[in-house]
């Protein structure tokens, strides 16, 4: 009897562990493990800070982005990318936490940083770059100004490959 008790315990140990793992997760699927390094100078030298980040790089995960995430860690947040150069605009429908917002164009440079604020009913106002880009970030709110990441500033993203 007490092995089975034992191996009742072991299962709800492991279960938690898994739901304690999967409460990370973001909408992407993966865990914040990959990063957007920010460099003030060229990409290479001492990097300024670093994101990391979900990434959401088809149509159905970044229209659902960060939308109704409750709190988001300090240095977390989530990339959205493209294949090709965008000017999609963005907004805070149904997103319950302040944001910042930084667009990044092809060449890895930040073109544009924007503070988003929580929206829950129609319209809610857009959010657009000055120019086109490719990849849009979204941290805590201020979390741009926080790090000293300012226009113009090169930004890479390091990707790692969700486990299946």
């Amino acid at each position: 009897m007490s092995a089975v008790r034992n191996s009742v315990f072991l299962l709800l140990l492991l279960a938690v562990a898994c739901t304690a793992s999967q409460a990370t997760q973001s909408v992407a699927g993966c865990a914040f493990d990959d990063h957007a390094v920010f460099y003030k100078g060229d990409i290479g030298q001492q990097p300024l800070t670093q994101l990391h980040v979900s990434v959401a790089s088809d149509d159905a995960s970044r229209e659902h982005g960060l939308m109704g995430v409750t709190d988001l860690g300090k240095n977390d947040g989530m990339a959205f990318t493209w294949t090709s150069p965008t000017d999609t605009t963005f907004w805070m429908k149904d997103t319950v936490i302040p944001l910042s917002i930084a667009f990044v164009s092809s060449d890895g440079r930040v073109v544009t940083i924007k503070e988003m604020t929580p929206c829950t009913a129609d319209p809610c106002e857009t959010y657009a770059a000055d120019s086109e880009y490719t990849m849009a970030l979204e941290a805590n709110a201020n979390w741009f100004q926080r790090q000293h990441v300012e226009v113009g500033d090169r930004m890479i993203l390091s990707v790692t490959p969700c486990p299946s």
